[in-house]
């Protein structure tokens, strides 16, 4: 038993545990402090997936480094990341250095697909930041950096693509420290710059690490410190020396004393540093010349925390209340695994799922707590990419994938059924634009509904809405490279071909002015006739009452069974105002008098009359266009908020609030609906990329008038189209 758990799975610490039952072994990993959950995370084009491909190949993970240009890369094995060169979706795997387990999960870069990014980091304990040495600090950059310091995940930096032409060093780091208000630790030093760029001086060491020209990672010399670098060495590792001290009181007393501690002891307190967030080791390389990729391991190693030295994640109640509890990073602790993301592919639904503690079994029983419904564990698998192993169980600081789960949700919490818990759910973005589909063929319609809800499944940032006035089925995502992907995968994975257009603004009408007046409706078509006789005031309403309705009718001038008919004929018109067919809102109709017949009256008649005097009366109420307001949430650079500003205000904007930001300026206004269709890529040209923003309905005001014309007739055209 023992060499076939070694030939299945090599290089891992166990612990043997003799059971009574049928006198087996069973096999439990409990060496948490060899565990590794990181993530790698940059801007797009900065190199991440290139780094990880060459952490797979140093690793022996892979025996075949595949390029991004190439769509070769092993971990974006989609057809439109291969077509695109561009990481669409996280994507989880492992490996092996030095003894220890690393989880590695690379991201996508691109900021429409940021919710990928927040829920890897969501449930990882350490991260790998990838900067480009020629284009420095950029956009997605700073939104990846926000989301580790709101998850507050422990980081090295690697200032990648030294190679480049405009590649410095330390303008990088400088930037790091200016943009992002981060304290960079430089633990490496480049040797040459851009076609020159040989290799890297390891300031623990002082020795110098250099790669020949082959391309081949494990073709490297250990040398001397080159003497034109001797003085730079010098200053970085005293500041490297003396930052790390400061967390550790005696070493430091021993540092001043002229006594420098050794490379362990300096280790240590870069450990600690580093898990506390007080500095970010900070190395140097190029990831496609294989360069300087064996120090980033080894840091991932010696600094990144393993999953015990995490601080254990807050237990929530049913409403996302802290309770106090917390989930020990323990396998004898009761299971808490959150779900993370789930992923549809051939085989089915796969549940990704990071177990905070607790053991997961195959064939044991799971309660997902959002759910309220207990289910069956069938297939575990540890994932590499888009392939997979089959595993027995998991355990605590384990990240791996389970089949068949039915009611399970991105951040749902699966426990012990006898220790129920829910852990802090993970909170989502809203979309930012949309777009309506609709399927060429009509017989493919259930088809659709299908498809668009395990897409909506394995994408929270991704909804799927109909729109109750129009009927189309209107796509939600965070950019239109988000939905333009939704299109491609609806017709080239999921076989559905759409026409796509963009949504109609749900408009509104309303009236300005009270009318009072009367209507009778008599018809007689031999044999028994119908009349009904009202008096009514219609009148605007309070701002979100809807429509309402009041008899006060007195003395049995129409009998009370009849109020009812009155009220559904004026309902039932609310639906289609009489400027361009849009419902009318903030009506109130009051019943004051009116005639009945005791043979010719009915239901029927009186709610026609209803009918009518609707029709009579709402053009002369002054009928007036609302249209929706959104409340609009926008963060842009310092030195671009006059040109957001003004963009904002040539939309018809608002501007309620400006708010400073560590790395930025909040902008907070309303602005309509109608004016903010292709805003996030305006935004975008305006900050160079750096611009986000969010929104969601405030509240209808009134349209102007030149607005309001060019819909009603637009509106008009369509209809008699």
């Amino acid at each position: 038993m023992y060499h076939r758990a070694r030939r299945e799975m090599p290089d891992r610490p166990y612990r043997f545990i003799r059971t009574c039952h049928q006198n087996h072994i069973q096999i439990i990993m409990t060496n948490l402090t060899r565990y590794r959950n990181i993530g790698i995370f940059a801007h797009v084009d900065a190199g991440k997936t290139t780094t990880t491909e060459r952490i797979l190949s140093l690793t022996g993970k892979i025996h075949r480094i595949g390029e991004v240009h190439d769509g070769e890369a092993t971990t974006d094995f989609m057809d439109q990341e291969r077509e695109r060169g561009i990481t669409i979706q996280s994507a989880a795997t492992s490996a092996f250095w030095n003894d220890h387990r690393l989880n590695i999960i690379d991201t996508p870069g691109h900021v429409d697909f940021t919710i990928e990014v927040y829920r890897s980091l969501k449930v990882l304990d350490g991260g790998v930041g990838v900067f480009c040495g020629s284009g420095g600090v950029e956009p997605q950059s700073e939104t990846n950096w926000r989301y580790a310091n709101d998850s507050e995940v422990a980081r090295i930096i690697f200032v990648n693509k030294l190679d480049r032409i405009g590649a410095d060093f330390y303008r990088v780091v400088e930037q790091i420290r200016t943009v992002l208000g981060a304290n960079p630790l430089v633990m490496t030093l480049p040797i040459g710059i851009e076609d020159n760029f040989t290799g890297v001086v390891d300031l623990l060491t002082r020795r110098a690490w250099i790669w020949d020209g082959s391309g081949d990672p494990q073709n490297y010399r250990i040398e001397d410190v080159p003497p034109d670098m001797a003085g730079k060495v010098d200053q970085y590792r005293q500041e490297l020396v003396e930052t790390a001290l400061e967390h550790d009181d005696e070493a430091m007393e021993q540092y001043l004393e002229g006594n420098e501690p050794d490379i362990e002891t300096i280790k240590a307190c870069i450990r600690k540093g580093t898990i506390s967030l007080d500095f970010f080791p900070t190395y140097c390389g190029s990831a496609f010349k294989n360069k300087g990729i064996q120090l980033i391991l080894d840091a991932v190693v010696d600094f990144l925390p393993n999953p015990a030295e995490v601080e254990p994640q807050p237990e929530t109640d049913i409403e996302g209340n802290e309770t106090g509890a917390r989930a020990l990073v323990d396998p004898d602790y009761p299971l808490r695994a959150l779900a993370f993301k789930i992923m549809d592919d051939r085989y089915g639904a796969l549940t990704f799922l990071r177990l905070y503690s607790g053991k997961l079994g195959k064939g044991s029983t799971v309660l997902n707590t959002a759910a309220g419904k207990t289910e069956r564990i069938g297939r575990i698998v540890e994932m590499h990419a888009d392939s997979r192993k089959e595993l027995s169980s998991a355990q605590a600081g384990d990240i791996v994938a389970v089949l068949g789960m039915k009611t399970v949700k991105t951040g749902h919490t699966l426990c012990d059924p006898d220790h129920p818990a829910t852990l802090e759910p993970m909170v989502f973005p809203d979309p930012v634009i949309s777009m309506s589909v609709a399927p060429k063929d009509k017989g493919i319609s259930e088809k659709l509904g299908v498809a668009l809800g395990k897409m909506v499944a394995e994408d929270p940032s991704f909804h799927v809405t109909t729109d109750q006035d129009s009927g189309e089925t209107i796509l939600q995502g965070m950019g239109e490279l988000h939905l333009d992907i939704k299109i491609d995968l609806l017709r080239r994975t999921h076989g559905v071909d759409v026409e796509v257009g963009k949504p109609q603004v749900a408009y509104r009408e309303t009236i300005t002015r009270s009318v009072e007046d009367t209507y009778t409706h008599k018809k007689q078509t031999g044999g028994a006739g119908q009349f009904g006789k009202i008096d009514y005031i219609i009148e605007p309403g309070e701002t979100g009452s809807g429509y309402s309705f009041e008899s006060r009718v007195t003395g049995g001038n129409i009998p009370r069974e009849f109020w009812p008919a009155i009220d559904k004929g004026f309902r039932e018109c609310m639906d289609s105002g009489v400027l361009a067919g849009y419902p009318c809102i903030d009506v109130r109709v009051t019943l004051m008098d009116g005639a009945y017949h005791a043979v010719d009256s009915s239901a029927v008649a009186f709610e026609l009359a209803a009918r009518a005097a609707y029709r009579q009366s709402m053009g002369k109420a002054g009928p007036q266009l609302l249209e929706p307001i959104m409340n609009v949430d926008v963060f842009t650079p310092d030195i671009n908020v006059g040109d957001v500003i003004g963009d904002l205000n040539r939309r018809r904007g608002m501007i309620k609030s400006q708010e400073s930001a560590p790395a930025g300026v909040r902008i907070k206004g309303e602005v309509p609906l109608s004016d903010m269709f292709g805003y996030i890529g305006d935004l975008r040209t305006l900050t160079s990329g750096r611009g986000q923003f969010s929104m969601e309905f405030s509240h209808y005001s009134p349209c102007p008038r030149n607005v309001a014309d060019e819909v009603i007739r637009e509106t008009r055209e369509r209809n008699a189209a």
